[in-house]
């Protein structure tokens, strides 16, 4: 039994057996006032797990701002409101994204023939950027990637203002070759009904032969000097990857290739379809003629893990692990 102040002089205030709470013996009214701070923690509780969650879903579970539609809508028909979605496409099943003609993207492209092979392209770009950590997001105005095409067939994704052409990519006699601008959820950039592209005439010569192309007298037949590279190494990488693609199975099965930052690393890769070599997280890629082995060599020197995959078929070929 305890005396409360806030009852009249006398009057006694009993205690709730099972949680010692004091009850009021005048008006009957339970201990409100014991239940208040368990109601308030409870209550930011909640607050609390609603933050994290909206967070959650403005920044994606990697960090970066992510698109989310309804079921059977397309990213095209949910990417926002940048320029006008038109019904007409490139040709290729991409739609159409018309922006006015006033601060819209525009692509220049040349072509210069290599010392050793094929060509290298510029591409020179105004009011556009290339945004290769966002492809498949929404379309932001001013940014983006290409896709560069000979006679109308795509050849590779640009994600960059250079790339390397090799001559057997181009069959010998006259060609035309595109580059377009596309938004990151892969609606071409357009202004009054058309594409935002460049075209670059370009010829291919006989078969090893190409632009830039240059021979080789045979050498004698003799063995490797001592401390020679064995076949198929490559003498300016410190590793060496060879893959196949076949049939869409990759062999040896895609593992993981790991290097010490500032090792060079020489990819070999032979395809039975054309297809684009690309390297995650370095900007790299590769032109991989039908049928024949093209290489890619790189200095490894950012730490990470970073995928190496094929852009048409979707392959993972390995995964580059810098330490």
């Amino acid at each position: 039994m305890t005396h409360d102040p806030a009852h009249p002089s006398g009057s006694v205030a009993p205690t709730d057996s099972a949680g010692g709470r004091t009850w009021c013996d005048v008006c009957g009214t339970p201990p409100r006032a014991a239940h208040g701070p368990r109601r308030t923690l409870r209550t930011a509780a909640l607050v609390a797990v609603l933050l994290l969650l909206a967070g959650g879903a403005a920044t994606g579970c990697g960090g970066r701002a992510t698109t989310h539609h309804k079921p059977g809508t397309s990213h095209e028909q949910a990417s926002g409101s940048v320029g006008t979605l038109l019904e007409t496409d490139d040709g290729a099943g991409h739609r159409l994204r018309e922006v006015p003609a006033e601060g819209a993207p525009e692509v220049r492209v040349s072509a210069r023939p290599d010392t050793e092979d094929g060509w290298n392209l510029q591409l020179t770009v105004r009011n556009f950027r290339f945004t290769p950590d966002s492809t498949g997001g929404a379309a932001l105005p001013g940014a983006g990637h290409a896709h560069l095409e000979l006679d109308g067939r795509k050849l590779a994704r640009l994600y960059g203002r250079w790339f390397h052409l090799p001559a057997a990519q181009v069959p010998e006699g006259a060609h035309t070759l595109t580059v377009r601008l596309y938004a990151d959820d892969h609606t071409a950039w357009a202004v009054a009904g058309k594409p935002v592209e460049a075209a670059v005439p370009l010829t291919g010569g006989p078969p090893g032969q190409g632009a830039g192309a240059h021979t080789h007298a045979p050498a004698p037949a003799a063995s490797s000097p001592p401390g020679g590279a064995p076949p198929g190494e490559s003498p300016q990488a410190d590793r060496t990857v060879t893959i196949a693609i076949r049939g869409g199975k990759v062999t040896p099965a895609p593992g993981r290739t790991e290097l010490r930052r500032g090792e060079r690393v020489a990819l070999h890769v032979t395809s039975d379809r054309a297809d684009t070599l690309h390297v995650h997280g370095y900007d790299k890629e590769l032109a991989l003629p039908a049928g024949q082995e093209a290489t890619l060599t790189l200095t490894a020197d950012r730490t990470g893990l970073f995928e190496v995959e094929t852009h048409e078929s979707g392959l993972v070929l390995t995964q580059l692990l810098v330490r």
